[in-house]
Order: structure tokens, then C-alpha cells, then sequence
């Protein structure tokens, strides 16, 4: 700010972009990272299981392929484009769609591993509460609709509800490499 510029006039001009037209007075957070999901650019191009990220991603070690804690029929791994810090998973290894296809033993494994998940986020992260659940099908919501997959999502009061939502910017505070190795040193 330079001696002859008002407080306002400086903020005013952090909100103009080089010539762009009338300021709008909103701020940007750029998140290139995002632009992966977008486009769509990990999503499998069949619903085959050579395709599908969840299959692959147990043959892969921990760290480089997320993978907080693994069980006998379904494993905990981050999820790569995050709703908060933590946002975990829990799939079966089988290549299922629908949770109505889990055995008995998956549908048992995958609720056990969610309760160890919100147990471990507790000490981990500290969150005042969670959004759990399933998007079934592509009109439910799956990102990868061929593979279940339960989402476990940590939550805190304020946190960045109106983010994605009227921003559509998604604010994570840690490295995902990072959250993965407190979850996986604070499993339960």
C-alpha cells in the first residue's frame, strides 16, 4: 500500500483481476488440483475391475496408494479429492456395486473398519462430529459408481460448509500423505 492509498482502495484493488472488467469484490482460491476431478481424468473408463482405482489400490504400498488400515474382505484408504481433512473410505476388495451384494462378513468387516475409522479421526483430528454414508449408482451421487465404497467424513461446526457449496473451493489444511500416516499410527 503506498502512502497516498486508503485501507479500502488497497482491498479494493486485491479484488480486481489485470483489466478484468468491474471488481465483483469476491476473493479466489485457486485449486488447479481440483481440475483432475472435474474432468473426470481418474474416473475408470469402463466399470471393469482392471479399471477401477479401488481394485488397483490395494496391490499398491500403503502410502502410495493411500491405504490407511486394511481388513480381511475391505480396506480404509483416503479419499484423493478430499470434502475435509481425513475424509476416509472403506471398500471391499471384491468388485461390487451395490451394498445389497455384500456378504454377511463384508457388510459386518466394512461396518467395523467405519466404527475403527471415526475412532481414529477422534483422536486424530478432533472433530465435533461426521457425515457417513454411500452414494449408490451414478444418480445417487458415486463418483465411481462400479465399486462400493462408504464415505467417512469428519466434520467440525463452521468448517467449510458454505465452501464447496457456494465457493465451490474445498479448504484442506494438511497433506494427504500427512492425514494418511496419522490415521494409519492412530488406528484403534
Amino acid at each position: 500500500m503506498s502512502a497516498e492509498q486508503t485501507p479500502e482502495q488497497t482491498s479494493e484493488q486485491a479484488y480486481l483481476q489485470d483489466g478484468v472488467g468491474e471488481s465483483d469484490m469476491l476473493e479466489r482460491l485457486w485449486t488447479p488440483y481440483r481440475m483432475a476431478y472435474i474432468r473426470g481424468e481418474n474416473k475408470p473408463a469402463d466399470a471393469s475391475a482392471a479399471q477401477c482405482p479401488f481394485c488397483r489400490i490395494p496391490t499398491l504400498p500403503d502410502d502410495e496408494g493411500l491405504v490407511v488400515a486394511r481388513g480381511e474382505l475391505a480396506f480404509v484408504v483416503l479419499n484423493l479429492y478430499p470434502y475435509a481433512p481425513g475424509h476416509v473410505m472403506v471398500c471391499p476388495y471384491r468388485h461390487i456395486a451395490e451394498y445389497t451384494e455384500t456378504t454377511e462378513a463384508e457388510a459386518a468387516e466394512i461396518a467395523a473398519l467405519t466404527k475403527r475409522a471415526v475412532e481414529a479421526l477422534r483422536v486424530v483430528s478432533r472433530p465435533a462430529g461426521f457425515n457417513i454414508g454411500m452414494n449408490q449408482g451414478e444418480a445417487g451421487g458415486a463418483g465411481i459408481a462400479a465399486h462400493l465404497h462408504q464415505h467417512i467424513v469428519p466434520r467440525w461446526v463452521g468448517d467449510q460448509n458454505f465452501m464447496p457449496v457456494i465457493g465451490r473451493t474445498k479448504t484442506l489444511p494438511q497433506l494427504l500423505a500427512d492425514t494418511r500416516r496419522l490415521l494409519a499410527e492412530a488406528w484403534i
